[in-house]
């Protein structure tokens, strides 16, 4: 009995033991800035990542810039549907525009990616699908709060979020 103690217990200290590679071994997580806001004033661009998916979310409700800061937006759908059945766009829509009317009037315009005539918008991408991303780039317009979302029909309930011009 004494002897198979001394065996196990020489066994165990034997293979617990000799790795000294840990990186090898090991796993290492990097943050990552998701949101991609340059949040200083004196700087003259914005750089701003949204990620969209399959769950008609987008990643971010806030995002915050500085008046006539050059923006660049880059839209990202990490979900696997396809544009005709899971597509998304980012619509930045002016202060004063209604956005259930707009929101109506862009379920009808298929033929235009969902963006219904009129001079409502500030900018917006593409409407893209899985895996799809789609950059844009323009001035961010004066001090206040902007609504966007995305104007496939009827995701512009969940898929909306505010951006704040200081």
């Amino acid at each position: 009995m004494k002897k198979i103690n001394i065996l196990l217990l020489l066994f165990v200290l034997i293979s617990c033991g000799g790795n000294t590679d840990s990186k090898k071994n090991s796993f290492e997580y990097k943050k990552i800035e998701k949101k991609g806001i340059n949040l200083d004033k004196k700087s003259k661009e914005a750089v701003i990542i949204i990620n969209s998916s399959d769950l008609m979310k987008f990643d971010q409700n806030e995002l915050i810039v500085f008046e006539g800061q050059k923006i660049t937006l880059t839209l990202n759908h990490t979900g696997k549907m396809s544009k005709e059945i899971m597509g998304h766009n980012f619509v930045l829509l002016k202060k004063e525009t209604d956005l259930n009317d707009f929101a109506q009037r862009a379920m009808l315009a298929r033929e235009n990616e969902y963006i219904p005539d009129g001079d409502e918008t500030i900018a917006y991408t593409k409407m893209i699908g899985g895996g799809e991303s789609d950059t844009i780039t323009f001035s961010a317009p004066e001090k206040g709060s902007y609504t966007y979302i995305c104007t496939f029909p009827g995701h512009y309930g969940l898929m909306k979020g505010i951006l704040i011009v200081s």
